[in-house]
């Protein structure tokens, strides 16, 4: 069964279950405190709001995002999938992000594409659904799932931020890479979710700065 973390409270009982489950992260809670849900808007508005983000700093993405909602009322799949390129262009996205967003539209107009349901699938077979989509990277269905599904089984094996807290909360010699990011969060499965939401928290909370989710696409 998939969890979700849809509130607070799911999030406070998935770390709680985790420290009961790894007695190595009760000290990794004892200095990040208990993290704070992190939630975004679900279905295609979600994932072309990530998608716009890609690449860009926080100002810029929200400049386009800006003009893109002000452009279209509503800013929907069939909006998009109706514009004409060089409109799109005009509001600041670019040729592979435009193509980006029309084939989703595309997808999900002929119903061979449905976001929401990936909330229901398997973690890793949701990730494979969102990565096999042109323009859509390990960063963005990571970020998709975990903050605009709330999937608590998401697992952002190639984020920076979640890797080096690792390092210092494991005692680890080296920062791991993505590939071995995997076999070490196995025993958080089925709240890899809720793991990632914590250690995002203890690298704030030991290298005094918000981490970044690292990655293109």
């Amino acid at each position: 069964m998939t969890i979700h973390l849809e509130t607070q409270s799911d999030l406070e009982d998935a770390v709680h279950a985790l420290i009961k489950r790894d007695s190595r992260l009760k000290p990794v809670l004892a200095i990040a405190g208990m993290p704070a849900l992190r939630r975004r808007e679900p279905g295609f508005v979600g994932l072309a709001h990530i998608v716009c983000g890609q690449q860009l700093s926080t100002a810029s993405a929200a400049a386009i995002w800006g003009r893109l909602s002000a452009a279209f009322d509503p800013f929907d799949h069939e909006a998009v999938r109706r514009a004409r390129t060089d409109r799109l262009g005009r509001l600041g996205l670019s040729a592979a992000k435009i193509k980006t967003l029309k084939h989703l539209a595309r997808e999900i107009d002929a119903q061979r594409l449905n976001l929401d349901v990936l909330a229901e699938e398997d973690a890793d077979a949701a990730h494979h659904t969102l990565i096999s989509l042109p323009g859509i990277g390990p960063w963005t269905a990571d970020v998709y799932l975990l903050f605009c599904l709330g999937h608590g089984d998401a697992w952002p094996a190639g984020d920076l931020a979640v890797q080096e807290g690792i390092r210092i909360g494991l005692g680890l010699q080296a920062r791991p890479t993505e590939k071995q990011m995997a076999p070490l969060a196995e025993p958080w499965r089925p709240l890899r979710g809720a793991a990632a939401h914590l250690w995002w928290s203890y690298y704030r909370a030991v290298k005094k700065r918000e981490g970044v989710l690292a990655g293109q696409a």
